[in-house]
């Protein structure tokens, strides 16, 4: 680019062919003349003329603007095609202006801080964003790139540089900025949206169970898309409870639909029948009228009903599985093992599945566990497929835990869940319940 006066760089005169306003060695009613065996009118002679025509002509009218300068910042020549955009006549600017005078205030500030010295340093520049005031006032976005032209000494003696008119680029630029502000914000809502949605899927809040320490937390993998966890604890007549964590196949608004329909007719059953089993082919049949197209929707659930134990103390629970990770029992004794419901089938999938029960009395100190697949199947190191936590390694961590609490115990889940970061891939729900120790006890 040009550099304005003081900038340290000297030179004499341009040469003859950077002379202000120079004109063609030929005049213009001057005739290219015939080379030997060329015809008058033929099509070599016509080429001959053009080839002869187009070094000014492309000068002049090219698509991009030219301009020559002195050292001192001096327009000494600009061709046709910058002078149309900018709005000026030749002799306004050639011996008269600097090409900084074309910039806005912005573009001179620039062109003295940082455009001037880098050219001085490197004496080439390329593709730098500017904008031109024209004659009228406006302004025209343009890139520009200039080079330093040096005598035989090796001495700068003019600058040359090329301006492109970046007005469709910048309205290009424009209206991809919007594009990209405008999905930006249409995100946040869907976020919003995501997470109005999965609030509306689970409790607001767990019911208090008499005798009953009871804890829960949903890990949200993705705040872009719905998972389908889903768990819940209600009260059931005749002094029962029940409870259910499931995982429904697939995210997003299908998997919510689903999972909402399973979450309701799961209450409605059981208060109709509250036999594990019973709730869960209820459950089957209504996926299946549902979802028996060429788009099968599935789930897999675990089902418990709570009975107080008003002879021995504590409770007794029952639970069915269908195809749900089975659930972890937390002894007093320090202990812990899994609560198997081996061959459940997928909830939704066959017409009659087999539904696997397994019952368990909880103690005094003892905690029972539920969790859907996110946690075990979660990354632990980053970047690997392989590399997932597992069924034992969750087995050997909650037998570090025992004896615990229903609240301890969620707490440490959520704990290891915040180490894994962005290895869990898939939304997490974990549900316990345990029967507190005397209080007598608890203190020795």
């Amino acid at each position: 680019m040009t550099h304005g006066p003081g900038d340290g760089v000297h030179g004499g005169p341009p040469p003859p062919d950077e002379q202000p306003d120079a004109q063609p060695r030929r005049q213009p009613d001057e005739q290219p003349r015939e080379r030997p065996g060329e015809q008058p009118g033929d099509s070599g002679a016509a080429l001959s003329a053009l080839v002869e025509d187009s070094a000014e002509d492309l000068y002049e009218h090219a698509p991009c603007g030219f301009l020559s300068t002195l050292l001192d910042g001096t327009i000494a020549k600009i061709n046709t095609t910058l002078l149309d955009w900018l709005g000026y006549a030749r002799g306004d600017l050639v011996g008269r202006r600097t090409f900084s005078d074309l910039l806005t205030v912005g573009g001179r500030l620039y062109h003295e801080t940082h455009f001037g010295p880098l050219l001085r340093m490197q004496g080439e520049i390329r593709g730098i964003a500017l904008e031109l005031a024209t004659a009228d006032g406006s302004r025209l976005p343009v890139l520009v790139t200039s080079t330093i032209k040096s005598g035989s000494d090796g001495q700068p003696i003019l600058i040359r540089t090329t301006v492109f008119d970046a007005h469709d680029r910048r309205a290009y630029e424009t209206e991809l900025l919007r594009a990209r502000q405008q999905a930006e914000k249409e995100r946040e809502e869907l976020k919003r949206l995501n997470a109005t949605l999965q609030e509306t899927l689970l409790p607001p809040t767990l019911v208090s169970v008499p005798g009953l320490d009871v804890a829960a937390h949903y890990h949200i993998a993705s705040v872009d898309k719905v998972g389908g966890d889903f768990y819940d604890l209600f009260p059931l007549g005749a002094g029962t409870w029940g409870l259910f964590m499931g995982d429904v196949c697939g995210k997003g608004a299908a998997a919510a639909a689903v999972t909402s329909l399973a979450r309701y007719t799961l209450r409605a059953a059981a208060v109709y029948d509250p036999d594990p089993v019973a709730v869960l082919r209820n459950l089957n049949t209504v996926l299946n009228h549902e979802y028996n197209g060429d788009d099968p929707r599935f789930c897999t659930v675990i089902f418990g009903l709570l009975t107080p134990d008003t002879l021995h103390g504590g409770f007794r629970i029952t639970l069915a599985g269908g195809g749900h990770p089975p659930a972890l029992l937390l002894r007093a004794d320090g202990s812990a093992d899994t609560l198997d419901t081996p061959g459940g089938q997928l909830i939704g999938v066959l017409p009659d599945p087999d539904i696997a029960t397994a019952t368990v009395h909880l103690e005094a100190g003892d905690t029972l566990l539920l969790h859907t697949d996110g946690l075990t199947e979660a990354h632990t190191a980053a970047n690997s497929d392989d590399d997932r936590y597992g069924d034992e390694a969750l087995l050997d961590f909650v037998q570090a835990l025992a004896p615990t609490t229903a609240t301890a115990a969620v707490a440490a889940i959520r704990e290891l869940l915040d180490t894994f970061g962005t290895g869990v891939d898939d939304d997490t729900a974990v549900l316990a319940v345990s029967v507190p120790r005397p209080t007598g006890e608890q203190r020795r």
